[in-house]
């Protein structure tokens, strides 16, 4: 079996990891707060060095939320990509900008290793029962060899190609359709609340007939309830992940006044001191408290 390095145990990576440590994997880990190896239980090792973690491993997996972070771990002085043994892979899940998974690619190129660009879709309570939905791209060879883990981690795993950066697009994409979907509902439903109707009943109806579908009923039910604890993604990634979609756009001279809109809408709640709400509240809260509810 595999030996498996995982850098990123944060609220998505701690229920990934455990999953693959449920399916027979013994895990090294790499956790900048020491308490949350608390939150795992089984096979794995813990150490202080992102090198440790790595070493000797078949396969490492990232989970972390920067780009910048992401570079640091593979490619710095004190990154993986030095030590990694020829021919193991490195499955990138992060939401990051596309150029950055290019670029990486390369560096493995270099170095005689590989890279699998596999995003996620789903919050924190998707990834702890395994009901992700990913996305990979890139040498087909290798995404067959790591395509058993990712069915650990998922309930479907969706190819995009070989292009490095593909699955990247797709995952940014898919993003900003959710941000524009809760856009769409705190309006609708403070609409409702401002006529005088019962926004919790008027979400469900919507969810249970032309709106029938996963993010109108999960999310919606969090709008309209004004449900924004726990925290499953903050509204400052929120935000990140509306940044590099922009920066998409602008690349390709695409106008996108949509996207605009949840940008501001995700920069304003940045700037009333709201970075580290969920981004449903980031959204939704901004459309109440411009409706003066």
């Amino acid at each position: 079996m595999n030996k498996i390095a995982f850098i990123g145990l944060g609220n998505m990576g701690i229920g990934m990891a455990q999953n693959l440590i449920n399916a027979g994997y013994k895990l090294n880990v790499f956790i900048r707060t020491a308490s949350k190896s608390q939150e795992l239980e089984g096979d794995f090792e813990q150490f202080q060095t992102v090198i440790e973690t790595a070493e000797d491993a078949d396969i490492i997996i990232t989970m972390l939320a920067e780009d910048e972070a992401l570079k640091e771990v593979t490619s710095s002085k004190t990154g993986f990509l030095q030590i990694m043994k020829k021919d193991a892979i490195h499955i990138s899940m992060s939401t990051i900008a596309p150029e950055t998974s290019r670029e990486l690619y390369e560096l493995h190129q270099e170095k005689g290793t590989h890279y699998v660009t596999a995003p996620v879709f789903g919050r924190p309570n998707a990834a702890a029962i395994a009901k992700l939905f990913i996305c990979t791209s890139g040498d087909k060879i290798i995404k067959e060899k790591v395509k058993p883990i990712l069915e650990i981690l998922s309930q479907g795993v969706y190819d995009f190609g070989e292009e490095p950066g593909a699955a990247n697009v797709v995952k940014l994409a898919g993003n900003f359709m959710i941000m524009a979907s809760m856009e769409t509902m705190a309006e609708a439903f403070t609409l409702a609340e401002k006529q005088g109707l019962d926004r919790e009943k008027v979400a469900e109806f919507f969810g249970e007939t032309v709106f029938n579908a996963p993010i109108y009923k999960n999310y919606g039910t969090l709008i309209a309830k004004k449900q924004y604890e726990p925290v499953g993604f903050k509204s400052e990634l929120g935000f990140k992940d509306a940044r590099l979609a922009t920066k998409m756009a602008l690349d390709v001279n695409m106008p996108a006044p949509l996207l605009s809109l949840v940008y501001n809408r995700l920069m304003s709640a940045l700037a009333n001191g709201k970075s580290d709400s969920d981004w449903v509240e980031g959204i939704s809260g901004g459309v109440s408290k411009d409706a003066g509810i």
